[in-house]
């Protein structure tokens, strides 16, 4: 049996990719987290899926680091879900752990490798997120919202538009524009709403 692992904060819009990726991998059940990878908050949904899984199962997950908070917490998950004889398959990352093969010493480093940065990454976004709050604080000023100048939302849309060729999320997008998640899906609803009413005049004349 294929099962699906997705994860997104309450704040998070990727939650229908993750399920369409793992929808497409032909998975008969998703378990979906609304929490944060820095929250302290129990994931129940992770231990309903822990406790549910049986032998030759697999679970699939769209990243590594939608998995785990952190490179001890991936290790522990994976480990334990191949001591039970299940395997987890990570899409984006292109790695298979298997339960039923000795793991190649390659692959387990690269493994290592990814959780690492993505721990990092998360980290370091924190961390410049605070100092600047910080900064702000001391120089009397009030954080206003990024990513709102037309030519940064025209590029991120573009992007979107041509991310079967680029291979890039929602969140690369967001990462190298400075456009927040819930901006690029506004104006790409926005976009769809014009186009309908543009549709309904042309059959009106």
């Amino acid at each position: 049996m294929k099962i699906g692992y997705a994860r997104v904060s309450t704040i998070n819009q990727e939650l229908e990719t993750q399920k369409e990726l793992l929808h497409q991998e032909g998975c008969d059940k998703i378990y979906i987290e609304k929490v944060t990878g820095t929250s302290t908050k129990p994931r129940e949904e992770l231990k309903s899926m822990m406790d549910h899984v049986r032998k030759g199962d697999e679970v699939i997950v769209t990243k590594i680091d939608r998995l785990a908070r952190s490179i001890i917490d991936l290790n522990k998950i994976v480990q334990e879900l191949n001591s039970k004889g299940v395997s987890v398959c990570f899409i984006k990352d292109n790695m298979e752990f298997r339960s039923d093969e000795e793991q190649n010493s390659m692959q387990t480093l690269l493994f290592n490798v990814l959780g690492s940065f993505a721990q990092f990454e998360a980290d370091l976004i924190r961390e410049r997120t605070t100092e600047g709050r910080e900064r702000a604080k001391k120089q009397g000023k009030h954080l206003g919202r990024k990513g709102k100048d037309p030519k940064d939302i025209q590029k991120a849309i573009k992007l979107y538009g041509e991310r079967n060729q680029n291979k890039l999320s929602v969140s690369d997008i967001s990462k190298m524009t400075g456009v927040p998640r819930s901006t690029i899906y506004h104006e790409l609803k926005k976009q769809k709403n014009l186009k309908l009413i543009r549709a309904n005049l042309g059959k009106k004349h």
